[in-house]
């Protein structure tokens, strides 16, 4: 593989007046977690994962910097998209992107002709765009649900994996789709998953690859993924199986007179169907702030699960297809030639007319921050199967440190993620340390936070009804009004322990659009909101979300 740069702003022989505003203000981060220069360069041993039956998930807090990236982008490898591969390196470049997922659609002409070739994109584009760590990967029509990301750490079987995974546990090829005969091909759908998570995880165990995640891409869209199917993924093997887009892709969708009057943020515009699962509310079919109802309900899905004291992630990326405003359209075919029968579309070639589109370019809009110890592709991996990652769109944020101790002990304490094993009665501290903002993002806005929000959930363990999507002890326990404040500044939030365990995560927002939320303002006074069809400027409202930190009481 062709030797890996750092990023210019992590990389010392870059002069500070090469980069901009937050390339400076990144590297000033990581120069206080004492990570800058050597210390950070490329390592492929890297913070190893965690192996199952380890200690579990989190840990001490370690120093961390952020890499910023995106799991969720399609290519002329993909049915249904448009873009080159360099053309979406060069604008994941363009907009700040460390690491990409290429998670290009399954289907036969993608498994029999397109995954091969784009591997040897793949390796091309690696070696045309060093300071980026760009993986290859799938996206995964689940048997009997919806999609998911799966990806594999560079090596020599990365692609081979993806092409046998993909025949032998794809959903669309097999035709194992939800509704498709009955409870009992619903039942035998449901297991073929299950067993498509457990061979990922024995492919890792035995060697075959250094490592491979899986994450579920936009869970609520159609409502055919379950409750208790995102559980049995989980618990099939949870070093695998680590969580779910908290926002989808497609932000642009509802711009006002892009696509219509009944346009959605998220492309989120459907109606429950005798495929969805009937627990779920209509209520639940539409973004709340440009996230999906199971991470932007408080007291909802994402925190049922969290409630039983088991880290599941949450992220958000641009499922780049078709960029808004792009005036770019898909080549012709030659003639008798088809996806089917190469695994590629043709080059797409430029105009002059704005093109139909949902999408912002990688890192244009959606970013997901991961945190890690030392730069490269496994440690990106470590970091999203740890927990260590927080989100944001709009470029709201241009740092966000999270770290849970004792209020008068030694130690570190944890991070996103983490777990603390504290006795009842004992006082915590948590320290929120941001970085506001240092310039306009791509459109043009300089983005202020307006307010910090820590939601607490009880830690009651697991749950009797894998269907539940409740977590009743969840809510917004305090706001802090951020609205004047500037530059890198550091919340401290007094944490009492009572007699049972708990988790704490984080939200905010630039403040221009909240309301009740969906389980009422006792439960979440301010939270993000549906817009009004087809009226949704994704740029006027702009959220942030973290992963928890775990509170175990012992006796």
């Amino acid at each position: 593989m062709t030797e890996q740069q750092l990023p210019s702003w992590a990389d010392p022989s870059v002069p500070p007046a090469a980069l901009d505003a937050q390339g400076v203000s990144r590297r000033g981060l990581l120069r206080r977690a004492g990570l800058f220069g050597a210390t950070f360069a490329l390592g492929g041993a890297a913070t190893p994962a965690v192996a199952a039956g380890g200690r579990g998930h989190g840990g001490e807090d370690p120093r961390l910097a952020y890499l910023v990236g995106d799991h969720h982008v399609h290519s002329v490898y993909s049915h249904d998209a448009k873009y080159t591969f360099s053309q979406q390196a060069g604008a994941a470049a363009r907009y700040g992107l460390d690491w990409m997922v290429f998670n290009e659609h399954s289907n036969f002409g993608h498994a029999s002709h397109g995954a091969a070739l784009e591997h040897q994109e793949i390796l091309k584009a690696r070696a045309a765009n060093p300071r980026q760590l760009i993986f290859q990967g799938l996206e995964w029509y689940i048997p009997a649900a919806e999609h998911c990301t799966v990806f594999a750490a560079p090596g020599p079987h990365e692609a081979e994996l993806l092409t046998r995974f993909e025949l032998t546990y794809d959903g669309k090829l097999l035709g194992y789709t939800e509704g498709a005969a009955g409870a009992a091909d619903t039942a035998r759908n449901e297991a073929h998953a299950v067993k498509a998570v457990r061979w990922l995880a024995e492919q890792r165990r035995s060697g075959y690859v250094d490592d491979v995640l899986v994450l579920a891409n936009h869970p609520l869209r159609l409502g055919i993924d379950s409750p208790h199917e995102l559980r049995d993924w989980r618990d099939a093997a949870p070093e695998i199986m680590v969580g779910m887009e908290g926002a989808p892709g497609a932000q642009g969708a509802a711009i006002p007179g892009l696509r219509g009057a009944a346009s959605i943020r998220g492309e989120y515009e459907n109606k429950p169907s005798a495929q969805s699962w009937a627990g779920y509310p209509a209520d639940a079919f539409v973004t709340y702030g440009g996230f999906d109802w199971a991470t932007a309900t408080v007291g909802g899905l994402w925190d049922s699960m969290l409630a039983e004291g088991r880290l599941f992630s949450v992220t958000t990326n641009s499922d780049n297809h078709r960029t808004v405003f792009d005036t770019w359209k898909n080549g012709d075919w030659p003639a008798g030639a088809n996806f089917d029968d190469t695994g590629r579309l043709p080059d797409p070639v430029n105009t002059d007319t704005p093109q139909p589109g949902s999408d912002f370019w990688p890192g244009q809009f959606s970013r997901t921050h991961v945190g890690v110890t030392r730069y490269g592709y496994r440690a990106v991996m470590t970091g999203l199967r740890e927990g260590r990652v927080w989100l944001d769109h709009g470029h709201l944020l241009d740092g966000l440190e999270v770290r849970l101790r004792r209020e008068h002990g030694d130690g570190r304490g944890v991070t996103l993620g983490g777990r603390l094993r504290v006795r009842k009665g004992e006082k915590l501290m948590l320290e929120i340390t941001v970085t506001s903002a240092s310039r306009p993002n791509p459109q043009g806005i300089l983005p202020r936070l307006a307010h910090v929000d820590v939601i607490r959930g009880a830690v009651r363990g697991a749950v009797s009804d894998r269907d539940t999507w409740r977590a009743p002890d969840t809510k917004v326990v305090r706001t802090t009004d951020v609205s004047g404040r500037r530059g890198t500044y550091t919340l401290r939030v007094p944490v009492a322990v009572g007699d049972e365990s708990c988790y704490l995560r984080l939200r905010g927002s630039d403040g221009n659009r909240n309301g009740t939320g969906y389980l009422g303002a006792s439960v979440d006074p301010h939270g993000p909101v549906p817009h009004e069809p087809g009226n949704g400027d994704p740029w006027a409202d702009t959220w942030f979300y973290s992963n928890p930190v775990f509170v175990d009481v012992v006796s």
